[in-house]
């Protein structure tokens, strides 16, 4: 059958899952609007190219302008009709993209994408705003709660590209996480720049405790997993939710960036060093057996070896589960731009990243191999090579260790099953079923 690749788009996204989930519902504007939708395709062949950018920090930003550079070339040459350009990078520098690469047709924000059906001749149809056209397996998906950010951290450039913080109301996500279970979804990652403020916006208090309780009493909803959240201001009661409700995943994404009291406050974080201790051991007696993701940020101005020092000998005091680290960019705009030098060498910032990540892959060695001879429930997200892969509740999608499954059985996927650990390596384990 030969496709009409005058109604076929192809669409990029690149960045975080929270541009994917925009990605999603545009995509779903566009199929019931009758264009045929393609997400990052191997081989672009639409004649409609949308490119979904990533603003973070100077390598998303360098990702995002080349890809939309190999596009323009394409457009520049007639071999695509049609350039959209939106996200986070065109939000940010929409002026400068505009001057610099006229060869795309039109430039969004990252709020004012559903425009691009009016540019296509289509129109928005409100009956479908809580759906989307999935990029992910179809037994899971992202759910955005709010966008923006009231938090002022020093090196941060999300404030100036989302604004504050605005709350979805509870309906609206309720109704929309409904809706995903109705397609077969059976774990949702609720997603946001900032969990914790969920709700101040509405009513001055924190609402997640009572947004999650209240998806966790939707039926057929295996996993709630929650990520991004803010040590600074945690809301304690969702502790008690996330150990009284069995289909809230043991899991929780609080992003740390620092130890070093000096650090933290140069960064602006509003927390100490004690604070975050107590806040650790309190979610860890709170909820046994949880695992915990954080993020680390190194190279920060300022930063010296002994701050560093300080870090390695926190992160190997508390032992994290899952550990991420990034090196600082010098974002323009952001409070670190303006009133600190970038004084850390690059090459001492990609060392002081390697350093961390070597430590935490120890760490992640000891902890896997005491899961060793231990049954988990585990769910198969797809097929690679000769094993099935799935995760644990203590996984998440595409940036945490996975459970390799030797295909010995014929395995579904998207169901779970019971597996037993039988080894493991620096970071995924290997399992067999047991029926």
């Amino acid at each position: 059958m030969t496709i009409d690749k005058s109604n076929l788009v192809d669409f990029i996204t690149l960045g975080c899952s929270k541009n994917l989930v925009d990605s999603e519902h545009l995509m779903r504007q566009l199929a019931v609007s009758g264009y045929q939708v393609h997400h990052d395709p191997e081989k672009p062949e639409g004649r409609i190219v949308i490119i979904n950018t990533c603003g973070f920090i100077g390598d998303a930003q360098e990702e995002s302008i080349n890809t939309i550079l190999q596009f323009a070339e394409l457009r520049k040459q007639k071999k695509i009709d049609k350039l959209f350009v939106m996200g986070c990078l065109s939000q940010r520098y929409l002026k400068e993209l505009e001057e610099e690469i006229p060869e795309v047709d039109h430039y969004y924000g990252k709020f004012n994408f559903n425009e691009i059906l009016g540019d296509l001749s289509k129109t928005y149809n409100p009956n479908f705003a809580l759906e989307r056209s999935f990029t992910t397996p179809s037994h899971y998906a992202y759910v955005k709660i709010s966008e923006g950010c009231d938090r002022t951290c020093s090196y941060c450039a999300i404030p100036i590209i989302t604004g504050k913080h605005k709350s979805r109301s509870q309906e609206d996500i309720i109704q929309e996480v409904q809706w995903l279970v109705s397609q077969g979804v059976k774990e949702v990652q609720l997603i946001a720049q900032d969990l914790s403020y969920y709700g101040y916006d509405i009513n001055g208090k924190p609402l997640l405790p009572d947004l999650v309780n209240r998806i966790a009493d939707i039926q057929d909803l295996k996993w709630i997993r929650l990520h991004y959240a803010y040590p600074a201001n945690f809301p304690y009661k969702l502790l008690d939710v996330m150990r009284e409700r069995d289909n809230v995943c043991k899991y929780l994404d609080l992003a740390l960036q620092h130890s070093s009291d000096d650090m933290l406050k140069r960064m602006r974080r509003n927390i100490t060093l004690d604070q975050t201790r107590t806040l650790l051991q309190a979610i860890r007696e709170g909820v046994p057996g949880i695992h915990l993701r954080t993020t680390m940020l190194v190279g920060h101005p300022g930063e010296t070896d002994l701050d560093f020092q300080a870090l390695k000998a926190f992160v190997a005091e508390q032992r994290f589960e899952r550990l991420g680290v990034f090196a600082y960019s010098h974002e323009n705009g952001t409070y670190a731009y303006n009133h600190y030098v970038d004084d850390v060498p690059k090459t001492v910032k990609s060392d002081r990243v390697s350093e961390i990540m070597e430590l935490q892959r120890t760490i992640s060695s000891e902890l896997n191999q005491q899961k060793v001879g231990k049954t988990f429930k585990v769910i198969i997200d797809k097929t690679e090579g000769d094993f099935y892969v799935g995760r644990t509740e203590f996984d998440s999608p595409e940036v945490d260790p996975e459970v390799l499954i030797a295909k010995t059985n014929k395995l579904s996927i998207g169901s779970f099953y019971s597996a037993k650990i039988i080894n493991f390596d620096d970071y995924d384990l290997f399992g067999e079923v047991v029926f």
